[in-house]
């Protein structure tokens, strides 16, 4: 067994794999990008050596630079986490040609599931049953519109090196095949450098069910089944194991499969097969297909542990030093029921936008496993994937265990950022999800709904009033004091894009009317309306009571929101900060309110932005690959009296 052990990865990943390290008696070494200098996982190491850069590009990804740091300090192992370096083969011949050990599976059992179509084939050789569709090679769109035909709309359209969702399409008629064809392949080439595609039947009311296999190269396990049907545009928001309304029949079919899967490679390691599922007429052992395998830890293994009662990375760690699977297949339970939310720094109401920001705040109930590569004071970067934490409960039942997250997720408090949280207690609270009628349309048909505005809310409201106007903590004796009347105060506060101006009486310091709302303090404790005040953040202008998700106030300055107001007519602003993929205007050019700007990658993502409104361009600010911070003005519109002359 190795004593040293460093992490090829970073955030929330980097320090689960250290806690179990250390735990194991193991030495941990961090590498970190100059932007992670101070992060978590490098002040949870025993030893940090700096990578450079900022970006995946300068830091993360160089493997050369990771063995090279491996072999300086000493440690004899890499485990690349998820994400990265994780399947890459390259990388994973590299390590060992280094004369270190890989923690995962070998290059070849990574490049026999790289590719879908390759996979798929190698499925169906080892029994593995597969969805009806296109594997082959030739390309041409005459023959893809023949085989889909063929399979039967309506049919996927999948890149063949993809992943998230990219290069992906539905196709409902074969009218509109020859269209999406283009566009699929256009977004692979982009994205993989690689527009070979499939075709394969479309599930109509699609379950996604993956099983969790470990290996030792020679023989497999599985840890029986997760559902991670609540996805939001192919990316898992919510994830649980077991499935619900999964039979024991099924249960076997699928994990049997599973292990085939794993034994046809010789997998060794943590692994994941993952099934799409016919939910329609409830769960069969004959309505499952392989859709892939991720050869990796996944980042929903935490929902197997909390049942299994098993370290997942532990067992990693024991496997590529040299052991033998840690227990047979007849040796494992499962026992309860877990969920796992996703919290994110995006912007729901801009369609979940990635955002980033300064945490000011973050922390978690008791009762909750939260994992996490953030603490309150970091910095939330647009360099990387801007996952929070995951929030992860069990109980006994799924009905207790859903009740644990709804509860785990409304006390959960973090400020600083915009977040998904509301949107996951929605999710949390919904009640075909709390039947257990789960699919991977869920969100889709009710996004309406679960991104709804929470609504008012005074009480929460008043109490940022109170901050805002330093009543809430420095009130003295004098406080309120005038001859004839309570001494009234105004401030003005924003949430989002409503303002709203609040006027506070003063009676005494520890009585203060608010607009409609008596406030009081007793015990040293406000209470409003009889109700106990919410816990409450401060940074700058910006109040976040803790209340409803937390609601986040500003306060409004009259002079300098006029000022920006007056200057910023008309001007595209970038988001956050990031890279110009392409700009699609000239100055001079017509456009209409929503018509396409430029298009901003950052965070992993592509980002269109469009017009606020009628009107000619002015003046373009910026070109093709020119990097931008937030905030940075991008394209201009004529005044609009100057356009209508």
């Amino acid at each position: 067994m190795f004593d040293t052990l460093l992490i090829a990865n970073r955030g929330e990943i980097a320090c689960r794999v250290i806690r179990t390290a250390k735990a194991m008696g193991l030495r941990t070494v961090a590498v970190h990008s100059d932007v992670d200098a101070m992060a978590a996982h490098v002040a949870m190491a025993d030893v940090a050596v700096s990578l450079g850069g900022a970006s995946p590009a300068e830091s993360y990804l160089r493997g050369e630079a990771i063995i090279a740091a491996a072999l300086d300090v000493g440690a004899q192992a890499i485990h690349p986490g998820y994400g990265f370096l994780s399947e890459n083969p390259d990388f994973v011949e590299a390590v060992e040609a280094a004369g270190l050990v890989f923690v995962g599976p070998s290059a070849r059992a990574i490049r026999a599931m790289g590719l879908k179509d390759a996979a798929k084939r190698l499925m169906d050789e080892a029994g593995v049953p597969i969805v009806p569709g296109y594997l082959g090679k030739d390309q041409e769109p005459s023959r893809l519109e023949v085989e889909a035909a063929a399979i039967g709309y309506p049919v996927l359209i999948k890149a063949v090196a993809g992943g998230g969702g990219k290069g992906m399409r539905l196709v409902e008629a074969p009218g509109d095949f020859v269209d999406a064809l283009e566009r699929a392949k256009a977004e692979a080439r982009t994205a993989f450098g690689n527009d070979a595609v499939l075709i394969e039947k479309y599930i109509q009311q699609p379950r996604h069910i993956e099983v969790q296999v470990f290996g030792d190269g020679q023989r497999a396990v599985h840890l029986f089944e997760r559902d991670c049907s609540l996805q939001r545009r192919h990316q898992k928001v919510i994830e649980e194991a077991p499935a619900p309304g999964m039979t024991p029949e099924m249960r076997a079919a699928m994990g049997a499969a599973a292990v085939r899967a794993a034994e046809a490679i010789g997998y060794k390691g943590a692994g994941t097969v993952e099934f799409i599922v016919d939910g329609s007429g409830g769960l069969r052992p004959d309505g499952f297909w392989f859709m892939e395998m991720n050869t990796r830890l996944q980042v929903e293994h935490p929902v197997t542990e909390m049942v299994t009662g098993v370290d997942l990375v532990e067992w990693q760690l024991r496997v590529a030093g040299g052991e033998a699977l840690p227990c047979g297949q007849d040796e494992l339970t499962l026992t309860g029921h877990a969920f796992e939310a996703r919290l994110y720094a995006e912007d729901v109401p801009a369609g979940f936008l990635p955002a980033t920001g300064r945490l000011t705040a973050l922390s978690f109930p008791e009762g909750v496993r939260a994992d996490s590569g953030v603490r309150a004071g970091d910095e939330i970067s647009p360099h990387y994937d801007p996952m929070i934490a995951k929030v992860i409960v069990h109980g006994p039942t799924r009905s207790v265990a859903l009740r644990q997250l709804a509860r785990g997720l409304a006390q959960t408090q973090v400020a600083g950022t915009v977040t998904n949280l509301a949107f996951l207690g929605a999710l949390a609270g919904h009640k075909g999800f709390a039947r257990g009628e789960v699919d991977t349309g869920l969100i889709a048909r009710d996004l309406d709904a679960l991104t709804a505005s929470a609504g008012d809310a005074p009480l929460a409201r008043a109490q940022a009033a109170l901050v805002a106007t330093g009543l809430w903590e420095n009130a003295t004796p004098e406080t309120g004091f005038a001859l004839w009347a309570p001494l009234a105060r105004q401030v003005r506060l924003a949430e989002g894009d409503e303002e709203y101006v609040i006027t506070l009486r003063v009676h005494s310091p520890d009585r203060v009317e608010i607009d409609a709302i008596s406030a009081e303090r007793r015990g040293g404790r406000w209470y409003l309306d009889g109700t106990a005040a919410a816990d409450v953040s401060i940074s700058g202008d910006v109040i976040t009571v803790f209340a409803g998700f937390g609601r986040a106030y500003r306060v409004v300055d009259l002079l300098a929101r006029d000022a920006a107001a007056e200057a910023g007519g008309g001007l595209t602003l970038a988001p956050m900060p990031g890279r110009v993929v392409s700009v699609h205007v000239h100055a001079g050019q017509a456009v209409e309110a929503g018509d396409r700007l430029a298009v901003l990658e950052a965070m992993k993502m592509e980002h269109t932005l469009t017009a606020a409104r009628d009107g000619v361009i002015a003046e373009v600010l910026v070109r093709e690959g020119d990097q931008v911070e937030a905030g940075a003005p991008l394209i201009q519109l004529e005044e609009e009296e100057e356009a209508a002359a």
